[in-house]
């Protein structure tokens, strides 16, 4: 079992900058990737960013140059760190760990952002 804890989530102005982390534990080593979710009031649940264990990245197009996926294994710990930050990147971010093994996606409690114009 992977357990997952977000942090540092907040209220940001417009063109501002905030930077997320997320610690995991539990079955570390069984981890294939990990990434970042987003989900606004009344949308769906979103990707964000994600990354492999071999540190090869992802973004959605919404937030590519804007955002950096990062992950340092020996804290077990992977980053989002977001810059430029628009009022429609106002979310609740959740860290997500995938897998493989068990095909099984595990989700931290989530951390909002919030981006004021």
């Amino acid at each position: 079992q992977v357990q997952l804890v977000e942090s540092g989530g907040g209220l940001v102005q417009f063109g501002g900058s905030l930077r997320l982390s997320c610690v995991a534990s539990g079955g570390i080593f069984r981890i294939n990737v990990m990434g970042w979710y987003r989900q606004a009031p009344g949308k769906q649940r979103e990707l964000v960013a994600t990354i492999t264990s071999g540190g090869s990245a992802n973004y959605a197009d919404s937030v590519k140059g804007r955002f950096t996926i990062s992950r340092d294994n020996a804290k077990n710990t992977v980053y989002l760190q977001m810059n430029s930050l628009k009022p429609e990147d106002t979310a609740v971010y959740y860290c997500n760990a995938f897998v493989a093994a068990v095909s099984g996606h595990y989700w931290g409690q989530g951390t909002q952002v919030t981006v004021s114009s």
